[in-house]
């Protein structure tokens, strides 16, 4: 935005810097000027001199978006006064008698507070003297005398206002919201079709402008125009961030009110401008001010909760100063003061502080400590460091994290991150429970938390195959969110993705190489937790292709799915290859202990293989297999392995539904050489085993 010194100086007479050292000051602050440019003097309209800051104010400071914010911050800076509002141009103005105008809030959560006030017999004309050279510095179109002095307004103290033909009003003034379908054509010419979520400022039959945003048409001051209705009001931030997103709206309105307005401005923005508009225009005001407070609005503003601000405090956390015991409690007072806030001294060091109005961003004693050094000059502290007792502690489950991330490494993965937000559909998909709505989404498809790392790890899937990475691993670990907008919960997540490049072995064919490279991935990782893992196929979600998925349990609970996504997850994001991915509920496996190794020690003496080759229904897995195996509690059975799975799509040599399995066991002692009878017994009863699972020994 620009700002003009001469304006600044008017409001700070005995001002002591040059134009350029207040610039370089004020950058210090975090007021930051980016250039500063002469005002040429001369001309029919410029009279003034002295320079034009372009200036970039941080979001939070809506304080600072006008002259006499930033006049405030200097006269801060240099302990000079400040001259008040209302001997700028914004007292209360002597009324002719007669009766306010009546004007109903209907909307009390969304508009806090609405001021009105009537002039009759007003001559619409050019803006001049002062208005017309401080616009023509500025480079601000001016428009009409009446519009100008609400530009004026929002200039000079940062409070939006707007002046409606007062003729065009048909009873009272209410703000309301609107009417589902409601039409309003705006002074930019642009018609839009409100929604009921919409605030509008209106009368008794029709809308008359979008608050907070832009004025409309219908009832815009015009060269024919002789009674005029000044308003001033205060808007929710939210509100009005929303409805000008909603209508693709930015004012210099709107910018203001989306980042917290001064909740007592309105009657002295109504005031200066109602004094312009009759500087210019002539006329009578009419009445008294009409000023409509919501007290909720105010206790939320302007009259939020005293903050305990302690001297200690300060010192502990700001350090020593460049020049020794400068940061004096009766410099601390003055800073704060000169910025606003009221200060009440509790005890020795301890003050109960009033926060300005205008101040939002002050929330915690913290806040008015940054304020006192940012004033004081952040180059003016001495470089030290901070104090330390203790010593470091590793987070509990540090040990945890760091052997998912390097086990993963070790696989071939690599650790990706992906965007916390997902769209609806994506969020009701892979999560039952759907996410959280977030209240000022950045668009459509970022409107919610990710209740799953799942649709962040398929859309990376697809960003890298859309490059031509023709084989992708990535595995993230991050955070998921639960519960509702009014109590997020957060929950570690992790997920694995694989696609393309599988290569088919023995005991998988190529359609099913991936998945099962993907399985082994997980049940490596998950072995290294204490507690049995096993697989099942159950209670698996609907963004798993049915058939290819399977579930993980780690002590019988449930830890992890994994699977190809469905088709209908592949032709949304444009994919042509199959896809794996695991969703792991990382937060459990980050509270289990690790498994701890255990050294044993080496036979010296020859271990010995045997193959059994049977035929198995689709119905026996290989869990099945090797539980029933080691339950035989053969101390000499030391590995059980499948080598081969053979499918005969015939059904000749192998029946359907069935498949053969050449399992591989090895046998060997710690303390002797087995012998054949040994062998012989223990095959017999493996033999026995298989065969009770429903397994047909082959010849």
């Amino acid at each position: 935005m620009n700002i003009i010194t001469p304006w600044l100086r008017s409001y700070l007479p005995e001002l002591p810097v040059d134009d350029r050292q207040l610039a370089e000051d004020l950058t210090l602050r975090g007021i930051a000027v980016e250039g500063e440019f002469p005002i040429a003097s001369g001309g029919t309209q410029n009279k003034i001199s002295g320079a034009r800051y372009e200036m970039d104010i941080t979001t939070n400071r809506v304080d600072a978006m006008n002259h006499y914010g930033i006049a405030r911050e200097a006269a801060t800076i240099y302990g000079v006064p400040l001259k008040p509002l209302t001997d700028c141009g914004a007292a209360e103005i002597k009324s002719a008698p007669g009766d306010s105008h009546t004007v109903r809030i209907e909307a009390p959560t969304l508009c806090g507070r609405f001021t009105a006030r009537i002039i009759r017999g007003v001559t619409v004309k050019q803006s001049t003297g002062l208005i017309a050279e401080y616009f023509a510095a500025l480079g601000q179109k001016p428009i009409s005398a009446p519009v100008d002095a609400t530009n004026f307004g929002w200039l000079a103290m940062g409070q939006p206002t707007h002046c409606f033909d007062f003729d065009k009003i048909e009873g009272a003034i209410v703000v309301r919201l609107a009417r589902a379908g409601e039409k309003l054509q705006l002074l930019d010419g642009s018609e839009h079709t409100l929604t009921a979520d919409d605030l509008v400022i209106a009368d008794e039959k029709k809308a008359l402008s979008l608050a907070g945003v832009m004025g409309g048409m219908a009832s815009r001051v015009t060269d024919e125009t002789k009674n005029i209705l000044v308003e001033a009001a205060w808007f929710s931030p939210a509100a009005i961030r929303a409805s000008s997103r909603r209508h693709g709206l930015h004012t210099d309105a709107s910018h203001r009110f989306e980042r917290g307005a001064d909740f007592n401005a309105p009657p002295l923005a109504n005031n200066l401008v109602t004094n312009l508009i009759v500087q210019q225009c002539g006329g009578t005001v009419i009445g008294p001010m009409t000023d409509v407070v919501i007290p909720e609005a105010e206790v939320k503003t302007a009259n939020r909760a005293r903050i305990t601000l302690r001297l200690s405090e300060v010192h502990r956390h700001l350090g020593r100063t460049l020049d020794a015991n400068a940061l004096t409690a009766s410099l601390v007072e003055n800073f704060l003061r000169s910025l606003g806030c009221q200060l009440t001294a509790s005890a020795p060091g301890v003050y109960t502080v009033h926060l300005p109005s205008w101040r939002l961003d002050l929330e915690r004693e913290i806040d008015l400590i940054e304020e006192v050094a940012r004033v004081y000059g952040y180059n003016r502290f001495a470089d030290t460091l901070p104090a330390f007792s203790g010593t470091v502690r590793e987070l509990p489950h540090a040990q945890q994290e760091r052997t998912i991330r390097e086990t993963l490494r070790a696989l071939g993965f690599s650790e990706a991150v992906s965007s916390s937000f997902v769209s609806a559909e994506e969020a009701a998909t892979f999560n039952t429970n759907g996410g959280v709505p977030i209240g000022n989404p950045l668009s459509a498809e970022a409107g919610m938390l990710r209740p799953a790392l799942a649709p962040g790890m398929a859309t990376m899937l697809a960003h890298n195959l859309h490059r031509d990475v023709p084989a992708v691993r990535l595995f993230e670990l991050g955070t998921v969110f639960t519960g509702s907008t009014a109590e997020v919960k957060e929950h570690t997540g992790l997920a694995l993705g694989a696609t393309g490049d599988a290569h088919p072995t023995s005991l998988h064919s190529a359609n099913d190489a991936l998945f099962y490279e993907l399985k082994g991935a997980l049940e490596t990782l998950l072995v290294k937790f204490s507690g049995a893992v096993s697989f099942d196929t159950t209670a698996l979600p609907s963004w798993l292709t049915p058939g290819r998925g399977a579930r993980a349990l780690l002590n019988g609970q449930p830890i992890a799915v994994l699977g190809e996504l469905t088709a209908a997850e592949l032709q949304q994001r444009k994919l042509r290859q199959p896809c794996v991915i695991a969703e792991v509920h990382a937060a459990t496996l980050l509270a289990t202990p690790l498994r701890q190794p255990i050294a044993r020690e080496l036979s010296r003496f020859q271990a010995v293989e045997r193959d059994f080759s049977f035929i198995f229904p689709d119905s026996v897995r290989w869990n099945a297999i090797d539980s029933a195996l080691r339950s035989l509690n053969i101390p000499e059975l030391q590995r059980i392995a499948p080598i081969e799975i053979f499918r005969d799509p015939r059904g000749k040599s192998i029946a359907a539904n069935s498949y053969s399995l050449l399992t591989r066991v090895v046998f060997q002692s710690l303390d002797r050489t087995l012998t054949e009878d040994e062998l012989t017994a223990w095959s017999t009863q493996i033999i026995a085993a298989l065969t009770a699972l429903g397994g047909t020994q082959r010849a």
